[in-house]
């Protein structure tokens, strides 16, 4: 059973459910009873039309689930609109569903979540995993949301920065997670992108194409994460770059800053350096200020943390650290790295197999293990 091909497939039908009449809620049922179905059934008798048999069969359990719903009068002419049979259309719903998950009747952190849920394919402990929240917190999130938007008109999409919030935390996923939709993401924030004129559209999209242009780089052969700084900067794909660049320097110039366009710069001034020792990194700490006045995110201060470390100094860097939460995600990995370019070994050491118990990723903790270790070997018998 080819899952990556159901994943692919679900948003497409969950649109045809959407603009046939179902309300959010009941088509998400259905389709995922459908999905359910076609494990048990394709590996016997494959369908020439996935797609085709999946709205099929989704539209009937919608029917199903309709009429045994006394609340929902409208049934006899749901049947009436069963799609006939035959190739379905090929016109992608992917981004109207992600417009349309963003209802005004949601919170912007709610609407994500249910995007992310529903549309993106993400699990609920992916999700939770994101917001830096328990998954149990997460799945009530979810739950409300679902409820909220049951029954609920989609003639009001959402805005555009709730949008923009989903693909990137999607494409965060795809790039660091252990789901595959980078590319993806970086598909629908083109199409967002020639369909709306919004600097941080443009600012997200060169985010994107910045980061995804180190992607081949980021691991060893054996699966491996190779750090930043030790990356084979010939693996690069220096058209991603020039066109990341590219589309952020226009997105600037209409002087209407956001947090996109800033992350996008910070990631462009590591990928304009020759080397990692050529960083630029007073100009990147300049960078996360403007990240930090935009969006007092803790995640930035951590990464800003870093960036002091390697334009102040170690101990600039561990003062910066010192007035963050010690429990927030990385914390301790990152207080490892700033120990040890300090020249303490043994109080890094401990931290990197600190931060790898903590680690949620597999690669990252086999990384971290790796450096505690590396720096336990030197140290005198």
């Amino acid at each position: 059973m080819d899952e990556a091909l159901l994943r692919s497939l679900t948003p497409g039908v969950l649109g045809v459910l959407v603009r046939r009449g179902a309300d959010f809620a009941a088509a998400e049922d259905a389709v995922q009873d459908a999905l359910v179905e076609a494990i048990r059934v394709w590996p016997a008798d494959p369908p020439r039309d996935a797609k085709g048999w999946l709205v099929t069969v989704a539209w009937r359990k919608f029917l199903d689930a309709t009429r045994a719903d006394a609340a929902r009068r409208r049934r006899e002419d749901l049947v009436e609109e069963e799609p006939p049979p035959g190739p379905a259309s090929d016109a992608d719903d992917t981004l109207q569903l992600y417009f349309l998950c963003a209802h005004p009747s949601l919170t912007p952190s709610s609407a994500v979540a249910l995007t992310l849920r529903a549309v993106g394919g993400l699990t609920t402990r992916q999700i939770a995993r994101a917001y830096l929240v328990p998954e149990a917190t997460m799945a009530q999130r979810i739950s409300r949301a679902k409820r909220t938007v049951a029954g609920a008109r989609f003639d009001r999409p959402g805005d555009v920065a709730t949008v923009l919030r989903v693909l990137y935390l999607v494409f965060n996923e795809g790039y660091s997670g252990d789901v595959d939709l980078a590319a993806e993401a970086i598909r629908l924030t083109r199409q967002l992108a020639a369909a709306v004129d919004h600097p941080e559209v443009a600012g997200l999209l060169a985010l994107m194409l910045l980061h995804h242009a180190r992607r081949a780089a980021r691991t060893a052969p054996d699966g491996s994460l190779v750090p930043l700084a030790e990356q084979d900067r010939g693996r690069w794909d220096t058209g991603a770059i020039a066109e990341g660049i590219g589309i952020l320097q226009t997105a600037l110039a209409r002087d209407r800053l956001g947090e996109f366009q800033a992350q996008a710069a910070v990631a462009a001034l590591h990928a304009d350096a020759p080397t990692a020792e050529e960083t630029d990194w007073v100009q990147i700490v300049e960078w996360y200020d403007e990240l930090t006045r935009l969006t007092d995110s803790p995640v930035v201060r951590l990464n800003r943390a870093v960036a002091v470390g390697e334009a102040d100094g170690p101990r600039a860097g561990l003062a910066a650290l010192a007035e963050l939460d010690a429990s927030l995600p990385r914390h301790t990995a990152v207080a490892a790295y700033l120990h040890e370019r300090d020249g303490d070994p043994v109080t890094a050491a401990r931290l990197y197999a600190e931060a790898a118990h903590k680690a949620s990723d597999l690669a990252e903790r086999d990384h971290l293990t790796r450096q505690a270790a590396r720096l336990n070997s030197r140290r005198p018998a």
